[in-house]
């Protein structure tokens, strides 16, 4: 299954110099915030998959205008083709915005969770905005990553961690790639096609 995975800079080379062509072969769309509503729409009109996103903290406007033809994974397991896809937006709380979570925030949400875990046996994609407390995030509190989501890795073993929010364009050595425990970690600003069942996803990745 390839998988398009997006977030936080709307690319250019999808929306701007648009060919049908560029989407051919992508059979799911991932976005892990902070991106325009109507972005995403657009990519849900032309290529004919379905379009996952949760909210980065800059989506307040997703509550006037949310994003349509798109689903909303928010706190719950959404399972496509038998790979189950589970949702945790936001950033760490730093100004009181929406879509802003304390660790303790966080690991309640995580914890409300327990029947779809129980019921679902886990899940293979986690799909957050923030990164993992010190998995490629920064020290800064706007950009800190949240404890759980290691804790998550850790119990559920998931195949890949997707997420955004530090965007690579903020120092030379943010990484696209890294690997914690079993989980492939993808950071997917702008726009990442990966194979879900590709063995060697390092090598064409870096």
């Amino acid at each position: 299954m390839k998988i398009l995975a997006i977030a936080d800079e709307e690319s250019k080379y999808l929306w701007d110099f648009f060919e049908k062509s560029k989407l051919e072969g992508i059979d799911l769309v991932i976005s892990c915030g902070d991106l325009d509503p109507h972005y995403l729409s657009f990519l849900a009109t032309f290529c004919n998959v379905p379009v996952l996103y949760v909210h980065g903290n800059h989506d307040a406007k997703y509550q006037h205008t949310p994003p349509e033809g798109c689903i909303d994974i928010e706190d719950k397991i959404y399972v496509h083709e038998g790979i189950r896809i589970l949702g945790l937006g936001g950033s760490m709380l730093y100004s009181g915005g929406p879509h802003q979570y304390t660790e303790r925030d966080m690991r309640l949400r995580v914890g409300k969770l327990w029947f779809q875990l129980l019921r679902h046996k886990g899940f293979d994609i986690l799909v957050t905005h923030a990164p993992a407390y010190q998995l490629n995030d920064a020290r800064d509190l706007p950009h800190q990553g949240f404890k759980v989501f290691l804790k998550l890795m850790e119990k559920y073993k998931p195949r890949f961690f997707l997420h955004g929010h530090v965007h690579m364009s903020y120092n030379r050595n943010q990484k696209r790639y890294d690997k914690y425990m079993d989980t492939h970690v993808i950071n997917s600003y702008e726009r990442c096609i990966f194979d879900y069942e590709d063995e060697n996803l390092q090598e064409h990745l870096t």
